[in-house]
Parts: structure tokens; C-alpha cells; sequence
């Protein structure tokens, strides 16, 4: 009698509630409406306006603590998902995400948090002492170069601290999230959890994640030859003359755009605080930036002459390049696709999307855990030390259903993503497909 009184929609019905201002999901073949709980949504805007109009179970399951479902009630419209059912895999995927939270796993932050704390406090007070207290260029060159590798450890803190994966509630998280990211390397927290948390969402889709969105220097597939529209930064990505000279050498051009690629963080880290976008903590951020701009160019104006400062600054940036490196490796040779995330092929999304490290159990503090980046995107919140531990598992679940588990050496990756790039960049030098010239270009060559 219960069932008989309950009210349905078609997953079709759902669909039509994907626009802003109307936005319904499904979670375990309940509807809710998150509508105006999106502007207050602590990941962002961007996750609920893709998923929105879907069943979205499994990415409701990774990103949120067992607290969360308490809140879900009152976002219930009374209506259930008529043809909600679940796939083979995401049963898997549950029970395994069931399993790690029965073992405690997700609140076992261990000891690497504190390890790398003082790691960074070392790199910082040699950076310093070199600059300060001792002569000769190379001296210099490698106080820039341990400053470089502060920020990279740092901004794996940073990382977890986003995922609030670093401390054991959300207020100490985002201390530490802006203590490490603000702070030491001039990088908003809050700029990098809208621009990460887009990316786990919607794991290579070239329409939808930022971190395959670098024209006009790079591109990982041809389709963004025909001027692809990022939904993420609400913008076409055009595919001119300029872009086809810039990735027609990207094969040759990609190491030292990933040794300067810290710049564009900067400036966007800038642009989101001093916008109207909606930003949590706005004050905080901003202080934690400004502290930054004054201790760092402060730094820098001790070394003796303006080419020694120079030099520092180039090393501190390049330095971090391998960071981006690192991140690029992940993502660029894997398998790419167009259009919006789907919630009913989450676990099959990710693994196709990512690609894991080989690397020693000593050497993972190198990669800041995110060696496991098959096993990070089906787990976000679980803290790195855990990640080696539940690979296995991971490896089993992919065999049994007949899914890529993708995994490479360090070197490997690297070849493999230049690969990539090059396949790319030999399809843009095709002179016989014309581009419109960029205004850039229009302007010098115009004549009379």
C-alpha cells in the first residue's frame, strides 16, 4: 500500500531539470531538488550544474561523509526514479566504498600529514638561510630551486587540504588549505577546489574539464579543432591561426610551458577573489594571498643584483614545472571524450580517464599520493596514506568487469604523453583544413 501512494518520474522527467534555477537529482532512486542549495553547495556550483537531471549515486557516494546524507531530506521533492537501477560495477564500487568505511580507512590520516609539514618547514629555512646568509650564484640557484620544491610539497598539502583529507574537521582543513596554498605559494585554495573539483567531475571531458582546457598552447585531441565551448570557464575555445602554430609544436614547446605554467595560476587565483564570484572565505584568501606577495618579493629583493633575483624567481617556477608534469601525465594520454559527465558510468569514467604511476612504495612521497590517480579519482576522500593499500582491491574490481586499469612508469608516461601531443600537433600542421586567422595576426599583416 506504502509503494502504491509513492509518486514517479521517468529518468527522462529527469532530465528536463538540468537548467539553473531547476535542478533535481537522484541519489538511491530518490528525487531532490538542489536548486538554491547550489549557491551554498561547498564544492561549487559547477558539480551540481553538470550532474543535474541524472541518477548520481556513485559521485555522490565518493565526494560526500556518511553526515551528509542526514541533510538530504530536506531537499526531497516526494518524488522516486521510476527506472532507477543499478549496474554490476557501481554495486562493486559501493560495497567496496562501504568496506574501506568499516575499516576505518577515510579517518585514518596517518602520520604523512605531520612528515610533510616538517619537510616543508626544512625546504623553507634552507631556501631562506641561502639567500640571506650565503654568498655565490649557485648558492642562489639552489635556494630558487628548494623554493620551487616547497611549493610543489606544499601544494600536495594543499591538495588533500581540499579534499579535507589533511585534518579531522572542515574549519582545520581549510586553515591548513590556505596556510599551504595562500600563504607559501601564493595559490587560492578556493580557486583550486572549483577548478579541481570540476575536473573530478567531469574527468576528461574536453567540454567540461578545465585541466584539458590550455589553448591556445595545448590540446590532447583534434576536436578541439572545431572551437570546442568550455561549460567551465563559459567560453568558446577557438581554434584559430594563432592556436595551429602553438600546438603544431607542442610536442617541443610542452616542458617549458608546464615550467611557467604557475604564472596562469596566479593571475587566476587573482581574478577569482577580486570578482563577484561567489567565494567562501573571500577575506581569509585574499590575506592569505597577501601575505605571500609581501614575505616572497621581500625574499627576492635580499639576493645582490636584479639578474641573481632573476635567476630565482625562474628557478622557483621551474622547479614546479615537474608538478605540472606530474599532473599532465595523469590525464593527457588517456581516453578523452565530448560532452557532459554522465552519473551512470561514474566508475567506468574514471578509470578509462586516469592514468596511474609505477613507482616504489619509497618514492611516493615524490608524487604526493597522486601516483594513485585511478584510485584517488573513485576514492577523493581518502587520505594518500591509504591509497598503495586499497590498489589491489581497485585492480580486482576493473579484471571482473572488463575495464582498463591504466599504469605506467614515470618514463612511460612521459613518452606516451608526448605521444599525444605530437599525434595532435601533426593533425593541426594539416594545411589543407583553413582556420580563421586571430585578430592578433589580422592586425599585423593588414596592409594599406
Amino acid at each position: 500500500m506504502a509503494s502504491a501512494m509513492k509518486k514517479y518520474i521517468t529518468a527522462d522527467e529527469l532530465r528536463n531539470h538540468d537548467k539553473e534555477g531547476d535542478l533535481w537529482i537522484s541519489i538511491q532512486g530518490k528525487v531532490y531538488d538542489v536548486s538554491d542549495w547550489v549557491k551554498d553547495h561547498p564544492g561549487g556550483n559547477f558539480p551540481l550544474m553538470s550532474l543535474a537531471g541524472q541518477e548520481v549515486t556513485d559521485a555522490f557516494v565518493a565526494f560526500h561523509p556518511a553526515s551528509t546524507w542526514k541533510i538530504l531530506d530536506k531537499f526531497f521533492t516526494g518524488y522516486y526514479l521510476k527506472d532507477y537501477s543499478v549496474s554490476e560495477v557501481s554495486k562493486d564500487y559501493r560495497k567496496l566504498v562501504f568496506e574501506f568505511s568499516k575499516m576505518g580507512l577515510f579517518d585514518k590520516k596517518g602520520h604523512i600529514v605531520l612528515v610533510t609539514l616538517l619537510f616543508i618547514s626544512m625546504l623553507f629555512a634552507m631556501s631562506v638561510y641561502g639567500v640571506l646568509f650565503c654568498e655565490g650564484v649557485l648558492v642562489h640557484l639552489l635556494s630558487g630551486g628548494l623554493m620551487g620544491f616547497l611549493w610543489i610539497q606544499s601544494g600536495w598539502i594543499g591538495h588533500d587540504a581540499g579534499h579535507y583529507i589533511v585534518m579531522p574537521n572542515p574549519r582545520l582543513n581549510k586553515f591548513v588549505g590556505i596556510l599551504a596554498a595562500n600563504c607559501l605559494s601564493g595559490i587560492s585554495i578556493g580557486w583550486w577546489k572549483w577548478n579541481h573539483n570540476a575536473h573530478h567531475i567531469a574527468c576528461n571531458s574536453l567540454e567540461y574539464d578545465p585541466d584539458l582546457q590550455y589553448i591556445p598552447f595545448l590540446v590532447v585531441s583534434s576536436k578541439f579543432f572545431s572551437s570546442l565551448t568550455s561549460h567551465f570557464y563559459e567560453k568558446t575555445l577557438t581554434f584559430d591561426s594563432l592556436s595551429r602554430f602553438f600546438v603544431s609544436h607542442q610536442h617541443w614547446t610542452f616542458y617549458p610551458v608546464m615550467c611557467f605554467a604557475r604564472l596562469n595560476m596566479f593571475v587566476q587565483s587573482l581574478i577569482m577573489l577580486l570578482t563577484k564570484r561567489n567565494v567562501s572565505h573571500r577575506g581569509e584568501e585574499l590575506l592569505g594571498l597577501l601575505v605571500f606577495w609581501i614575505w616572497y618579493p621581500l625574499l627576492v629583493s635580499c639576493l645582490p643584483n636584479w639578474g641573481e633575483r632573476v635567476m630565482f624567481v625562474v628557478a622557483s617556477l621551474s622547479m614546479t614545472g615537474l608538478q605540472q608534469v606530474q599532473f599532465s601525465l595523469n590525464h593527457f594520454s588517456s581516453n578523452v571524450y565530448v560532452g557532459k559527465p554522465r552519473g551512470n558510468d561514474w566508475f567506468e569514467k574514471q578509470t578509462c580517464g586516469t592514468l596511474d604511476i609505477s613507482c616504489p612504495s619509497w618514492m611516493d612521497w615524490f608524487h604526493g599520493g597522486l601516483q594513485f590517480q585511478v584510485e584517488h579519482h573513485l576514492f577523493p576522500k581518502l587520505p594518500r596514506c591509504h591509497l598503495r593499500k586499497i590498489s589491489p582491491f581497485v585492480m580486482e574490481l576493473c579484471k571482473k568487469h572488463n575495464l582498463s586499469y591504466n599504469c605506467a612508469s614515470f618514463y612511460k608516461a612521459n613518452e606516451m604523453t608526448l605521444r599525444t601531443l605530437r599525434d595532435t600537433a601533426l593533425q593541426a600542421r594539416d594545411l589543407t583544413k583553413p582556420l580563421p586567422k586571430n585578430l592578433v595576426w589580422e592586425a599585423l599583416n593588414t596592409h594599406g
